[in-house]
């Protein structure tokens, strides 16, 4: 999930418009009187005084944008004529002390009376270096009355410490986030879990092996090891590009000898690599070869990567071979994936084998795949050279979230399809 590479966004940036043709939105979460609503808040890839705004129904843009399909008021926005009124959340600022390190976050509340039976969840963010706090999904949550605990990574935003990518000492600040925020909200909650996004799906299964939650939700996650969704990419590069199975065997290959680097700390594997370069060398197509970081390792020289490959590629104390599967075998909390169909950056073949193998076992698993999407459950459009646009995120992602960590998932969200049953 470009661990390597920096920070994955999951909205994508957009280009603001030159002229802000109408009101200055107020940042804030409008609802509608049925239960719509959209979120607007401001964002470094929008030009100010534009705002990123997403409905529940997955539209997203900026203000600024031509055609957007609200307009701001003074104290209200109007959608498709109908005036939407701020929800007035109850937010309030937390520290707490994960592994010596102070963290920090924000508790969100819907507005009304403290109730008991309304779920609490803990965003577990992806590999992302950029503060959840403030952003989209938080209030997009919350506004389905939800009570949602927001922090940043250690070494992002307001916590202390150095970032890292080590699922272990992650899932360790995420298991203190829940219980911190279940002291928080003592006697305004029910159901207390986690939900995790990308890099999340590795992080808050193992969180709730460490604490008590009530449920784990997971969207565009990987119940795969790093080496394997490495593979995964390349043998998605070559299929995408018609190469057939010799090249994904190569790719496998690579895969396999590149692995043996990382996990020996770049000692030993030289030879391995050597071999599987030897086969490439003919192959035009080979030098465009990326997946998670093969690619890249491939087109150093071994004298660079035994002198700084580690510090290159494996600063960030990944556990390249983590035991996934491992980890949701210890869980009996109910847990719901979302699958992204055609998912680029954590492809979906072992993932989905994966969990419906853990359902069969008798598992509390509920899986549900959105046809079309690719990572951050965004559709897309392809351009001439394979590479793609997103537009906007599918239709009832959103929505089949808050209604599952409310206990209520039932019926159609958008296009999705139903795996699993229980």
């Amino acid at each position: 999930m470009k661990y390597l590479l920096g920070a994955v966004a999951l909205l994508s940036t957009l280009s603001a418009a030159p002229a802000f043709a109408q009101t200055a939105c107020t940042p804030g979460t409008y609802a509608a009187p049925d239960g719509d609503f959209v979120v607007m808040v401001k964002s470094p890839a929008v030009a100010a005084p534009g705002l990123r705004y997403l409905f529940r129904d997955g539209r997203r843009g900026a203000t600024s944008d031509a055609g957007v399909p609200l307009t701001c008021g003074a104290k209200d926005v109007t959608v498709n004529g109908k005036s939407w009124t701020p929800i007035a959340f109850r937010e309030t600022p937390a520290t707490f002390d994960s592994v010596g390190t102070k963290m920090n976050g924000v508790l969100i509340e819907p507005p009304g009376a403290p109730d008991v039976k309304r779920p609490l969840v803990v965003m577990v963010h992806g590999s992302e270096r950029t503060s959840p706090i403030g952003g989209v999904y938080g209030y997009a949550v919350a506004a389905q009355g939800i009570s949602v605990f927001l922090y940043d990574k250690r070494g992002t935003g307001g916590s202390e410490g150095e970032y890292t990518q080590n699922f272990e000492l992650l899932a360790e600040d995420a298991a203190r986030a829940l219980d911190h925020a279940r002291g928080m909200a003592t006697a305004r909650f029910g159901r207390a879990g986690f939900f995790g996004g990308s890099q999340g799906g590795w992080v808050a299964p193992l969180a709730a092996t460490r604490t008590k939650a009530d449920f784990v939700a997971i969207g565009f996650g990987l119940v795969a090891s790093p080496i394997e969704e490495d593979r995964e990419q390349m043998v998605s590069e070559v299929r995408a590009a018609g190469l057939g199975k010799d090249a994904e065997a190569l790719v496998s290959r690579l895969s396999q000898a590149t692995a043996g680097l990382l996990l020996s700390d770049f000692r030993s594997g030289y030879d391995a690599l050597d071999a599987v370069r030897a086969e490439m060398s003919d192959k035009p197509w080979a030098t465009k070869v990326e997946g998670e970081y093969s690619g890249a390792i491939a087109r150093m020289p071994n004298d660079e990567l035994k002198r700084i490959g580690r510090a290159r590629v494996d600063n960030l104390e990944l556990i390249w071979d983590y035991d996934a599967v491992a980890a949701l075998r210890k869980l009996d909390t109910p847990l719901l994936w979302v699958l992204a169909g055609e998912d680029r950056e954590a492809p979906i073949e072992t993932t989905r084998g994966a969990l419906l193998g853990l359902a069969k076992a008798g598992k509390p698993v509920d899986v549900y795949l959105f046809p079309d999407t690719d990572h951050g459950m965004f559709e897309f459009t392809t351009n001439a050279d394979g590479s793609r646009d997103v537009t906007r995120i599918t239709n009832g992602y959103l929505k089949l979230l808050g209604d599952w960590i409310k206990g209520d998932a039932r019926g159609a969200y958008g296009r999705a399809e139903r795996l699993t049953r229980r």
